[in-house]
């Protein structure tokens, strides 16, 4: 039971905040993740996703957001 915890603490600091974006003049001040960044763009060239592709939108958002606010 503590081997279990001390697991899922260790897991737990290995996984940093996403770096942050700001990007001038962006449209919205809602924050976007790159994962959906490429999901939208991929969808508008006409491209279907796959089975992975909510994957890792997920992981991508994870990794960087792009922001609008200061």
């Amino acid at each position: 039971m503590n081997k279990e915890k001390a697991n899922r603490e260790a897991l737990d600091k290995r996984e940093s905040a996403p770096y942050r974006v700001r990007l001038p003049g962006f449209i919205s001040d809602k924050e976007v993740g790159l994962g959906d960044v490429i999901k939208r763009a991929t969808y508008a060239v006409g491209i279907k996703p796959c089975g992975g592709c909510a994957r890792r939108a997920a992981a991508l958002n994870r990794w960087m957001v792009f922001s609008g606010k200061r």
